[in-house]
């Protein structure tokens, strides 16, 4: 478990946009480790952690792309019932919001990765490795 960068980007919701920016990122060697979008009518917001989040900024930067930069949380645990309360019930003794969070796990696997906005991400770290 750590406190990583995630970026937040806003991209034209239409085709090709996101291709787009994974081909950018396949030419910059950078490698996504986690990645959420979210759309309205126009655009789309689209929350990754990656393997060089500096880098990623820059690419961004360079194509006069908004992009924000936030502390999350990493969180690799067990892929069995009942890790997702353990955690939120820890954090919700410690009053720390889940701001939000997102992971995808196969089926099978016996770990899992995810990754959580919270509102104290240093105390979040503290008591979820007591």
């Amino acid at each position: 478990m750590q406190i990583t960068k995630q970026l937040a980007i806003f991209l034209d919701n239409r085709p090709g946009t996101l291709a787009r920016m994974a081909d950018a990122f396949v030419e910059a060697g950078i490698n996504i480790y986690a990645i959420t979008t979210s759309d309205t009518v126009d655009h789309s917001v689209i929350r990754m952690v990656v393997s060089d989040y500096r880098r990623a900024m820059q690419l961004f930067e360079e194509h006069s792309t908004l992009v924000v930069e936030d502390d999350v949380l990493m969180v690799e645990g067990s892929n069995k019932p009942g890790e997702l309360a353990r955690i939120a019930r820890t954090l919700a003794r410690a009053r720390i919001n889940i701001e939000y969070c997102y992971s995808a796990t196969p089926p099978n696997a016996k770990k899992g990765l995810m990754i959580m906005r919270v509102s104290n991400p240093t105390k979040a770290l503290k008591v979820l490795n007591t």
